[in-house]
């Protein structure tokens, strides 16, 4: 192999190390995307079931309950 295939070879295996970087990095990045979905919905339910139990609580403190 002459100089030249060599830094041919030598910049294809660098392209190919920095796509593969570049793809861990997008598949870390949409993780902490789903991760960061998922605690917002539970953050959110967690959220409605309280104001659930404040309005259960108002509607028994003054006897409006069914």
């Amino acid at each position: 192999m002459d100089k030249s295939q060599n830094a041919g070879y030598q910049a294809g295996q660098a392209k190919g190390q920095a796509q593969e970087k570049g793809n861990q990095m997008m598949d870390k990045a949409g993780n902490a995307a789903q991760s960061c979905k998922e605690t917002m919905q539970e953050t959110g339910e967690q959220a409605k079931a309280k104001a659930q139990g404040a309005a259960d609580a108002v509607k028994n403190a003054t006897g409006m309950k069914n």
